[in-house]
């Protein structure tokens, strides 16, 4: 009889081919710009039984190289735990400023399927200087997962910045007749479909600990504002008043939900608690307020309003009082969303007829457009705030875009013969 242990490399390969023959329904990445100075890492292959062991290595190259602030350096013949001194004089004479090695190794076979060990080390090249290495301990099924968290440890380690490899990213797929609110890996792949419907659904957000989304559903022939748990598949109405509920956004505590209703006239600001319940008005005006956005340090809720003329965003305390104006550039600017560290400010403005995602330092007020496009919406902050994911259309569809604060790196997602709208970048979790 085989063991578990024989079993698993046949197990996996199937599995991978599952996810090459479902690749139509995967965000496919295309990388447009790099980093100016990207750092020239070389990450040999892990050790282990190979189909288990390249798939991981696969992973963790894409994730660096897809960063846009790495360059990937051929190892050459090293051997993947290999970190001699005269190795790591080779890969100083290829150019490698740092180098990973490691091993995927089987750990027993249980019952529910086999267990492995991840083990791996990173290196300064240039000065032979170990940096660091962890282990970990997971299952076939983990094995994607596994690769991020290496990757997201590299990351840091030569980036002094949390990576974000780890985390999940949701988005709206349409396609004919059909509305589905996926969920995926930051690198688009392990979609999976949290609702689908035949109406409309929009503004999916995440709460701040990553197990649920708020999101507006047209289902019931009018826009209702649910509360989704991505563990169980339940879900609850949050805000189900006369006329329109939408934009929902979370507090930093997860526990309230500000949100736009027209139960008492124009589009205004309310805040309720998560499950629905105590409901306030935010503001008043004669105008039309939407889009809000809590504030890192939840002191603030930043939106957008046409209450002065033409549609700009201002902010308002979260106990209430008079608004603020935060944009005075331009006669149309719009979707405020606040970086993690509460410094910076992505929204859309309108620039000689193009939407352009835009970036402001709220200290200094300066403003820099960050993207080419002439669509563009619905912008996401990574949770490290390096990056930035959104909407926007090429060719008449709907695509995502990511672009880095800088400006420099910058991607585009796409799903085959589908629009892909309303994205929102998940949460770093703990």
């Amino acid at each position: 009889m085989k063991s578990c242990h024989a079993c698993a490399a046949p197990l996996l390969l199937a599995s991978l081919l599952t996810v090459a023959l479902s690749a139509q329904a995967q965000l496919s990445i295309e990388i447009t710009g790099a980093g100016a100075n990207r750092i020239p890492i070389s990450i040999a292959d892990f050790a282990g039984e190979r189909i288990v062991s390249l798939a991981l290595t696969s992973v963790v190259r894409n994730d660096l190289e897809r960063s846009g602030w790495f360059r990937l350096v051929e190892p050459g013949a090293i051997a993947a735990v290999d970190a001699s001194a005269a190795n790591l004089a080779e890969l100083k004479t290829r150019g490698a400023d740092a180098y990973v090695g490691g091993s995927v190794s089987p750990a027993g076979a249980p019952a529910n399927g086999q267990r492995y060990e991840t083990r791996f080390q990173l290196f300064d090249v240039q000065k032979s200087a170990a940096l660091g290495g962890h282990s970990y301990a997971h299952s076939g099924g983990q094995l994607r997962a596994t690769a991020h968290r290496v990757s997201d440890f590299v990351y840091e380690k030569l980036t002094g910045e949390p990576g974000v490899f780890s985390t999940r990213i949701a988005y709206v797929v349409k396609s004919t007749g059909r509305f589905e609110l996926q969920v995926a890996d930051s690198d688009g792949m392990n979609a999976q479909a949290a609702l689908a419907s035949r109406e409309p659904i929009i503004s999916p957000t995440w709460s701040p600990d990553g197990s649920k989304l708020a999101y507006v559903s047209f289902e019931s022939k009018k826009p209702i504002v649910y509360v989704h748990d991505l563990a169980t598949g339940r879900r609850h109405v949050a805000a189900n008043f006369k006329g329109s509920n939408s934009a929902p956004a979370w507090s930093p505590d997860g526990k309230r939900l500000a949100v736009v209703l027209t139960k008492d006239g124009n589009s205004q600001l309310y805040t309720l608690n998560a499950d629905g319940s105590s409901t306030t008005r935010l503001a008043s005006s004669s105008g039309i307020d939407t889009e809000p956005q809590y504030s890192p340090d939840g002191q603030w809720i930043y939106f957008t309003s046409d209450r002065g003329g033409s549609p700009q965003i201002y902010r308002i305390s979260v106990g209430g009082g008079t608004a603020e104006r935060v944009t005075f550039e331009g006669t149309y600017n719009v979707t405020p969303r606040l970086s993690p560290d509460g410094k910076n400010m992505a929204y859309v403005s309108r620039n000689s007829g193009r939407f352009q995602l835009t970036l402001m330092d709220l200290a200094t007020k300066q403003s820099q457009i960050l993207t080419d496009t002439a669509k563009d919406e619905s912008p996401s902050f990574a949770p490290n705030g390096r990056t930035i994911l959104y909407a926007s259309e090429v060719n008449g569809r709907g695509v995502l875009g990511t672009v880095s604060v800088d400006g420099r790196i910058k991607q585009k997602l796409s799903i085959q013969a589908a629009d892909i709208r309303e994205p929102s970048w998940g949460p770093q979790l703990k």
